[in-house]
This record gives C-alpha cells, structure tokens and sequence, in this order.
C-alpha cells in the first residue's frame, strides 16, 4: 500500500488539530457521558486548549521530543488530553490497560523507558508501586485553568509524519507483550482508510464504548472522527443494558464493537431503546454468525460491517463495503490502495478457495507499525520484504471477500492433518444448549497434537460432554472431532473480550 502522508510531510497529529480547531472552532469534538443523563461537550478548540495545556504541563515534568508517557487511565476526556499533549511535544504515549497489576506495569514502563505517567486516583496505586518517579494525577488538576488557544507555545514544525506518537503494547497472551510503535503517519492513515470506507462526514460522531487504551477506539474510531473534523461521544465503559441509550444520549452517528459485546447485547431483554438512536452503521471486528448479524441488524436498525486489523497493521487492510454487496461472515474485501497475499509454508500464493497465511502490503511507519520497540528480531520475522506477516489464516472466495480461518497458532496438526480451530468452535456453538466455546491444542505423544474444547452452556440448560461430542461427530470428519470436552463457566477474555487462549491451554484438566 502507498502511504497516505510522505516521510518528509509535516502532517502531524497537531497540524490537524491546529487546522479543525481554527477552521471550527465551536464545533463539537467531544461528547463524555459523565453520568446517565449527563453529557459534557468539549468543542475543537476547547480541545485545542486542552492539549495545549496538557503539553506544558508535561514539559514542566521534563517531557521532551522522543521522551515516553504512560497513559494509565479509564476512558475519560483527560486521555486526550494526554495523547494530543504529548503528540504536540513529538512525545509517544504508552497507553496500558487500568486492570495491569503493579508488576504488569513495571515491565511496560521499563521497556519503554517511559518518563512520567498521566493517571487517576483509583489507579495511582498501581502506577506509584510499579516504581515510576513522576506520577500525574488528573484527580489532583493536573492542567491549569484553560482559556486560550496559544499556538506559539509549540513548535509543530519539529515533529514530522514519521515521529513516533505511541508505543501500543500487545496483550501478551503466549508471551511478554510487545511494543508496537506507531507514527502520526500510520495514525493519520488509518483515520483516512476507515473515513473514506465509512463516508464520514463532520456531523458524524463515532460511539467509543470500547477502552482507549486498546487500538480499535484509537485508531478506528478517534482518528476516523479526527481527520475528518467530526466528533466522538466517549463513554466511560461499555454497558449492555444502556448501549442504545448511550448513542441516543451522545447523538452519535457509528459505533464499533468486538463480537463479545455484540452477543451481550443481543442476550439482553428487547426494549424500545434499541431504535431510538441515530446510528447508521455499526463496524465490529471477530466473527458472530450469520443469524447473529442478522438479529443485531433488524433489533437495533442499523447497518452492521465486519472489518479486519491488528495493532501492527494500524490501518484496516480489509473491511466490508458500505454500500453494495457485503458479506456478514467475511471479514471484507482490501480496501482501495490495500494490498494482500494468502501464502502457504513456502511463501507461494495459494488460489481462491485455500486458506494461507495473510499478508499485508507495508511501508513501515507510514501505513503500518513502524517495529517492535527494542526487538529488532520480532520486527525483522514480522516485516519482510515489503510484507506485513499477520499470524492469520484466511481464505479468499471467488468474489474477493476475505474470510478469516484461524490465528496460525490455532491451527492444530493431528497426524499430518490440519484442524482450524474455528471451524470446530462453529459446528460446537450450532448446539443448541451452547452459549459459546474454544477450542485449543494440547501436546499428544501419538498424534503431535489433541483438540480439547472448553464449552459454556446456556444459562438453565444441561448437556453432557458425550452429547456435544455426538453432535459433532456427526458434522464433522473424524479427525476434527474435539478428544475432550470441558464445560465450563465462562471463558477467560481480555478487556476487549478477546478470548485468552493460553490460559485454556494451562488449565489443568479434571
């Protein structure tokens, strides 16, 4: 992919900002349900000032140009404050999930070598004992009283497209996380895509529900909102019963959302609340099944759209069309100037119809991560020869629509044989007293690897692991069958309800 904004621009995170909060400066940016019933809007350049003032404070701190500073906060309207402060210094953000321990956190601010960290008071606790000198409390008025726009108090010409705004750490499911460094470039670029994709225009609003921490609110929904001018509604966390309230209240226009909300939603009581919002679309990311999508669209009017990225990738290189012919079950189709390849083992391209591993056309740091912060090995293995390697397997129908197979680590080989472990989880969730499952591999001396499924039943209803075994051997070929089932609970997820697949495969069996 060609990327949007060349190495030598000056296009910066605080170039555009200056723009919108000077070409509209009473326009909204921010919607923040404070409360139920409760809405505060901060306008651009309201914004503008914010950020300009959260600069200052944090060069007082000593903040200079390359420095990192931790984000350790809920999603409240100081996390922009934070971000944009820093972008404007050509500082990098490291934003970390508020549920880290204090050994959690300690590794992240050490790697990063992060200067000072931005946090609340229900959250200072974990920060100060993982060991970090400078902690801003924004419950102690951390910023001075904002009144103006001073421009001159910046110098935005010393921070160019390819300065690195952030330093976004992967959830670590299988090891340490890593940081992946993102540019003002990359950002800005996925804004872009995602706009153009959406047609977002400046009365638009995008519903953030989803933690800011993570890459889904920030660069999908944040930067779509920024490059176009328009606003975000910012809630401080996602709520089943309220949603539909929350896009009423905040009178947003497009949400996102991850597969696990979207089922909590639809397990929620029908009210009079879901059509009363002004949502025209909806994107989300992870797979729900075709009579899922299909309820979600007629139960809350609106236009639901699959799209596919990672926080390597930044920008969405697939995503479903807004108009014309979509594919609820795919993850799309490349987005205009994006570029993919299925490859198999040897890094031949396979033909439509077979599942190989994705590849994402990349220019590091201008539509892409620009690495991995201090492990040139990840990034060299990671992105090679022009290519982003995404640990994904896909497969491409006849209509270049996209479909997502299995993580490659989930693909599990059972004597020469390979078994998606998405392919096992869809036949198991078809039973009827299935909520949800995973499936994960366990080492097998005699067949290199067995399948074991970890399956949660619907509330009030009972079924045997034998009963869930019939079903699927009657739906699947012999060597597909699951070797065990366990029923349990619930599934461990991440704070975007990712499933954590590596604690399945550590916990001990019965």
């Amino acid at each position: 992919m060609t990327a949007s904004t060349p190495s030598h621009s000056r296009r910066s995170l605080g170039t555009v900002l200056k723009d919108f909060s000077t070409r509209q400066p009473h326009a909204p940016f921010l919607a923040f349900e404070r409360a139920p019933g409760r809405v505060d809007t901060t306008t651009w350049a309201q914004m503008a000032a914010r950020a300009l003032a959260a600069a200052a404070t944090l060069a007082a701190h000593g903040v200079r140009a390359g420095d990192r500073v931790g984000i350790h906060l809920s999603n409240c309207p100081e996390f922009y404050d934070a971000w944009f402060g820093a972008a404007l210094l050509g500082a990098a953000i490291v934003p970390t999930n508020p549920l880290l321990t204090a050994d959690e956190l300690r590794y992240v601010h050490e790697h990063a070598d992060v200067a000072v960290v931005v946090t609340q008071g229900d959250l200072a606790g974990a920060v100060t004992a993982a060991g970090v000198a400078r902690v801003l409390d924004i419950d102690s008025g951390w910023l001075p009283d904002v009144t103006a726009v001073d421009w001159s108090t910046v110098d935005l010409t010393s921070v160019d497209a390819g300065t690195i705004a952030a330093i976004m750490y992967t959830s670590g499911t299988t090891s340490r996380p890593k940081g992946v460094m993102v540019t003002h470039a990359a950002y800005l670029n996925a804004g872009e895509v995602v706009a153009g994709q959406l047609r977002l225009r400046r009365y638009d609003r995008n519903l953030i529900v989803l933690p800011l921490f993570h890459g889904n609110a920030q660069y999908y929904s944040t930067m779509s909102a920024f490059v176009t001018g328009a606003s975000v509604a910012l809630a401080p966390r996602f709520s089943a019963s309220r949603w539909s309230e929350q896009a009423l209240a905040t009178d947003a226009t497009v949400a996102s959302l991850f597969a696990a909300p979207i089922r909590m939603l639809l397990a929620q009581p029908a009210s009079d609340a879901d059509h009363m919002h002004q949502l025209r679309v909806v994107l989300f990311a992870q797979n729900v099944s075709a009579a899922q999508a299909d309820e979600f669209e007629k139960r809350y009017g609106v236009e639901l759209l699959q799209l596919y990225g990672m926080t390597e990738t930044v920008f969405p290189p697939v995503m479903n069309p807004l108009f014309g012919t979509r594919a609820s079950q795919a993850m799309g189709r490349p987005v205009p100037g994006s570029r993919i390849r299925l490859v198999d083992d040897d890094g031949r391209d396979v033909p439509a119809g077979r599942a190989g591993k994705l590849l994402v056309r990349a220019e590091p740091g201008f539509d892409v991560m620009a690495g991995y912060l201090k492990d040139p090995g990840a990034t060299a293995s990671t992105l090679s020869e022009g290519w982003l390697h995404t640990g994904d397997v896909a497969a491409m129908d006849p209509d270049g629509f996209v479909l997502f197979v299995d993580r490659a680590k989930d693909m599990i080989k059972r004597a020469g044989e390979n078994v998606a472990c998405s392919e096992v989880e869809e036949v198991i969730n078809q039973h009827p007293a299935v909520f949800e499952s995973a499936a994960v591999a366990v080492p097998d001396e005699m067949r290199d690897e067995a399948l074991t499924a970890f399956v949660v039943l619907h509330q009030g209803v009972e079924a045997s692991p034998e009963d869930i075994l019939d079903f699927c051997r009657e739906r699947l070929a012999k060597f597909k069958v699951p070797d065990r089932i366990e029923l349990v609970p619930d599934l461990p997820r991440t704070s975007v309800g990712k499933i954590q697949k590596h604690r399945l495969r550590s916990a001990p069996m019965e």
